[in-house]
């Protein structure tokens, strides 16, 4: 029987992971996905919005950069989305049993978060997941295998939680939940050398991000208070959020997790392992409640509060085990369904549907279509490629005049795809809180110069007023040439690709807000 589950997740997981790489293929990067290609290409101890490990998984899948495509990029994701299944189902099998890690494994794939946005496009969220689950598993041993002992155990905790911090802060949450949960049940274990030991390995992890904050005036945590410091409270950002998180985690997914939690709590069902609810409970529900909390005065976005919800999976994987479903229960059908439908449907949209499904009015044509993220930036930069060359030969550009953005989007798609299409630099002129890595990168690149050249890209779905952006540093702005894209013979986007000649005003790279 335990072999017969083995058998199965891995199954599971090459099938799954197969199915990722074909739609990696199919789909261009997003905003977010072509910005983090920005931290392969300038690595460092921190970034501006985090820290630097997404950087570092990118240069690894790509091999140091050889070899770049959709593909390659998203690769870490699929791979560490691999990973966390497998640790998934081992702490599934460790609070109860082998069937509990399959359902557990099961429904950690069909979550939209866990398994698509953390496991198939790049994104910090991405590397975190194997440290993240991978933690959770080594806290089981601790208390269910009675380890608290072996100094191992806790160094390898540590570190743990220290590389799920060097992907994305919050990652410290790991300690803040078992620390409430050995309060709660493990008190004297408070008195334990060892738990330091582990806490000092993490606090080794994450000395490169201090150390980079110190260097750069904390502008990180600078920013991200911006986010958070709001005092007014408004209920309905509130209900996005919580709306959100009902979506990402798969509608049916959620669903039977709150079904399971309140069948846990009600004493319907329960694990075997004592205390393995409390605990589920302290790594989960505080980081979801604080999420709320915020969402209640400022702006988030619902993959925030993502992991919180990881712990509550073996909660809904032990409800489909103790009420006997079968392998592969009526509820993980329809997550799975819902998934296939919502995806494949996607990707039909995006690469094929012949309107956008934002604005269409002709000066912000196709803002907010979520299709135009992830579609038409290739076959843009090789007509941009073909303009560039016609440009210089006839007279109209000096050579290699490079491309100006004012903000990070659509500065990733221009740096990824027309930038590599063409060979010309990116060069960010305006604010920090704009531009964020672009501030940075600045810094390794030639800056205009007087009397230079430049182009401004501008899609009409992020529609910019060039001559008042940039009319200052130029002393000619001429009208746009328009590129159009096109799907199945509509049109859906403009490029706006506007010639700006004749540097009057170099601007300053801006490093600090």
């Amino acid at each position: 029987m335990n072999q017969q589950y083995s058998k199965k997740v891995l199954w599971l997981i090459l099938i799954v992971s197969v199915l990722k790489l074909v739609t990696a293929s199919l789909l261009e990067l997003g905003n977010d996905e072509v910005y983090y290609w920005t931290y392969a290409l300038q690595p460092d101890w921190n970034h501006f919005d985090h820290p630097p490990m997404v950087g570092w998984m990118i240069r690894v899948t790509t091999i140091n950069l050889l070899w770049v495509n959709e593909v390659s990029l998203r690769l870490g994701s699929i791979i560490c989305a691999a990973i966390s299944t497998w640790f998934i189902f081992k702490t599934g099998k460790l609070l109860a049993n082998e069937k509990t890690g399959w359902y557990a494994a099961l429904i950690y794939n069909c979550s939209v978060y866990t398994g698509f946005i953390a496991g198939l496009f790049i994104l910090p969220d991405s590397p975190q997941m194997p440290f993240w689950t991978g933690a959770l598993y080594i806290m089981g041993h601790l208390f269910i295998k009675k380890d608290d002992q072996k100094l191992s155990t806790w160094l390898l905790l540590g570190l743990m939680i220290g590389l799920a911090t060097l992907c994305k802060v919050h990652g410290l949450y790991l300690w803040a939940g078992f620390g409430l949960f050995l309060i709660i049940t493990r008190i004297t274990w408070l008195l334990n050398w060892r738990l330091y030991a582990g806490i000092a390995v993490t606090i080794l992890c994450v000395l490169p991000i201090v150390y980079w904050n110190v260097l750069n005036d904390f502008i990180t945590y600078r920013y991200h208070s911006d986010r958070v410091t709001h005092t007014t409270v408004q209920w309905d950002m509130l209900g996005r959020e919580i709306g959100g998180e009902f979506a990402y985690q798969n509608p049916v997914i959620f669903i039977l997790v709150g079904i399971a939690l309140i069948a846990m709590l009600r004493k319907r069902i329960r694990f075997n392992r004592r205390k393995a609810s409390i605990w589920l409970l302290c790594m989960s529900l505080p980081m979801i409640f604080l999420f709320w909390g915020v969402s209640l005065l400022n702006p988030t976005l619902p993959h925030w509060s993502g992991p919180g919800y990881i712990p509550l999976f073996f909660v809904g994987a032990l409800y489909l085990e103790q009420r006997s479903f079968k392998v592969v229960p009526g509820f993980i059908k329809m997550a799975a369904t819902l998934v296939v439908i919502v995806l494949m449907s996607g990707i039909a949209l995006v690469r094929l549907s012949p309107i956008n499904f934002g604005s269409h009015d002709q000066q912000n044509y196709g803002e907010y279509c979520p299709t135009l993220d992830l579609s038409g930036w290739k076959d843009f930069s090789k007509t941009f490629a073909w303009q560039v060359k016609e440009d210089a030969a006839k007279g109209l550009m000096k050579p290699n005049s490079p491309i100006i953005v004012n903000k990070w989007f659509p500065g990733g798609h221009l740096e990824f795809y027309t930038s590599r299409e063409t060979g010309l630099p990116v060069i960010g002129v305006g604010q920090l809180q704009d531009l964020h890595k672009f501030a940075w990168l600045n810094k390794v690149r030639q800056p205009l110069q007087p009397g230079d050249d430049a182009y401004c890209i501008v899609p009409s779905n992020l529609p910019l007023n060039v001559i008042e952006t940039y009319g200052q540093y130029f002393t000619v702005i001429e009208k746009p040439v328009v590129i159009n894209q096109r799907r199945s013979g509509g049109v859906v986007r403009y490029f706006n690709v506007y010639r700006m000649k004749g540097c009057k005003m170099v601007p300053k790279p801006v490093l600090t807000k």
